[in-house]
């Protein structure tokens, strides 16, 4: 049959697949970009006054203060980019084109107006939509807009991971916003409103760190190693943006969107968190801290174990004596990390893990690499906590928030004796030890590992289910509603249909892939 015969929609269907395939079969390296570095004449800034005032007193330690509110976190970045004067680089996973994220690329822009250099590196998984967005950002003289790992199909993802999977299944998940080479902020969160306490439906518990001092440095020249690394394409290379306005927005979300920008824009004002930092009222912890990340190299598989940040963890971190308090929100740990943990605990090393449970967690596919565990784990002595769903009611009175019901726990931290503590992007499941690339710091601060896991920790028996073994060897639910403990022998708070469809994943060997 010739083309000329086929319908026209087929015909149609088939150009776009032949030249979506001659597009996507291959990516050729970046060359001809731009270079740059980070500034290093930035100690005349206000920023850098500012430290180098805080710093003395202090040699060789760094300061860092724990971000635990969204509202914080949202207002020390906002806060950072209208303090910068020579530059900001920024790096995240996720950058949401909503509230939040349109809040911060304004001020970006602002930023950049008055004479800034801002280089933004975003991963391309989550950047569908955007493309109009990233250009007028890269237009700017002043913004350099990069992607790392893209996608040539910029219509249709999934064809991209289909032509080019290995690439595309490795993700740059690290998270830093660095003002003026002088402050930094690294940790667990994105950039949207789930993760600043902006989400009417959904409140993320998360955590992030702002540091200054010597640490800030190890940030900025990691951010370089990315920035020039062969998975970092300009996005004006990438990016195919359509004219026109954007869509039209209803009356009633237009009000709506018009009132929360309005009342975030008056609590961040009122916050005024870098005022504070600024002038020295904010509390910083000072401490040896280290910076540990993936070679970017891992991106295109190309790292060597050594070079890897869990291998880099495992040298940094003393091994624990007494205690081992692990949350992460997706928690795979394999056979391997069981027995790991099996062994500690044989030791007398009392182990906690606080992860989601079914119904709290947002990739229902990677409870299903935990749930298989979770017997073992009991049994090896390990304590089980899950987060509830419903714990988004407690927060978000706690955090006086208005309407969130729904809460999804997104920190990944854990203390070794409540003497070190790690803070970072690192999930304990395959993808982040082996395909997604991470970023995080190692704090050695009794003071701040006590606190960062009172804080979660201590909310549990609000906040979680404790899973448990029954005499009969099942496992149970321990919930404690109104000083009742209520014993529950099914996933709680999740549907037939969520716990069959997991329980079908969990018997597939996809560990590798979660």
């Amino acid at each position: 049959m010739t083309s000329r015969r086929l319908p026209p929609f087929l015909r149609a269907l088939l150009l776009a697949l032949g030249v979506l395939l001659a597009g996507c079969a291959s990516l050729p390296p970046p060359q001809g970009r731009t270079e740059s570095s980070a500034l290093q004449d930035t100690a005349d800034t206000r920023l850098g006054r500012s430290v180098a005032e805080m710093a003395r007193g202090h040699p060789g330690q760094s300061g860092v203060f724990a971000l635990a509110q969204g509202l914080d976190a949202f207002a020390a970045r906002a806060g950072l980019a209208d303090a910068a004067e020579r530059s900001l680089d920024v790096q995240y996973y996720i950058w949401r084109d909503d509230m939040s994220g349109g809040l911060l690329l304004d001020v970006l822009r602002r930023a950049a107006d008055r004479g800034v250099r801002v280089r933004l590196l975003l991963d391309d998984n989550n950047t569908a939509g955007m493309d109009r967005v990233l250009a007028e950002l890269a237009a700017h003289r002043n913004i350099e807009v990069r992607l790392f790992n893209p996608s040539v199909a910029r219509g249709w993802r999934p064809l991209g991971y289909l032509l080019d999977f290995e690439r595309q299944n490795r993700r740059m998940h690290n998270k830093s916003f660095t003002a003026d080479n002088q402050v930094t902020i690294v940790g667990g969160r994105n950039v949207g409103d789930e993760y600043f306490d902006a989400d009417p439906g959904r409140l993320f518990v998360d955590l992030d760190v702002i540091a200054i001092g010597p640490v800030v440095s190890q940030v900025s020249r990691d951010f370089d190693r990315y920035w020039a690394s062969d998975s970092s394409y300009p996005a004006q290379w990438i990016v195919r943006p359509r004219g026109g306005a954007p869509p039209p927005v209803s009356e009633s979300a237009g009000a709506t969107l018009a009132t929360n920008r309005a009342l975030y824009l008056d609590a961040l004002e009122r916050e005024g968190f870098v005022r504070a930092a600024m002038q020295h009222r904010l509390p910083f912890e000072w401490a040896p801290v280290r910076m540990v990340s993936d070679d970017p190299g891992k991106g295109l598989g190309l790292a060597g174990d050594d070079s890897l940040l869990w291998s880099r963890l495992l040298r940094v971190m003393r091994p624990p004596r007494s205690s081992l308090e692990l949350v992460s929100p997706y928690f795979v740990p394999g056979a391997a990390g069981v027995e790991q943990l099996a062994s500690l605990a044989r030791q007398g090393v009392r182990i906690v893990v606080v992860t989601n449970s079914l119904a709290a967690t947002d990739v229902a596919a990677v409870h299903a690499g935990y749930a298989r565990w979770r017997k073992a784990l009991l049994e090896a002595g390990v304590t089980l906590f899950e987060m509830k769903p419903t714990a988004g009611e407690q927060l978000a009175t706690e955090r006086r928030l208005g309407g969130s019901s729904a809460a999804s726990l997104h920190a990944k931290t854990f203390s070794v004796d409540r003497t070190q503590l790690f803070v970072g992007s690192f999930n304990f499941d395959p993808r982040s030890q082996q395909l997604n690339t991470e970023l995080g710091f190692v704090i050695d601060s009794p003071a701040l590992a006590a606190a960062t896991s009172d804080a979660i920790i201590g909310k549990l028996a609000r906040t979680a289910y404790r899973v448990q073994l029954g005499p009969d060897g099942a496992l149970q639910w321990a919930d404690k509603i109104e000083g009742r403990e209520l014993l529950l022998d099914a996933e709680p708070g999740a549907s037939f249909w969520r716990q069959f469809g997991v329980g079908l994943l969990s018997l597939l060997p996809i560990d590798w892939l979660l």
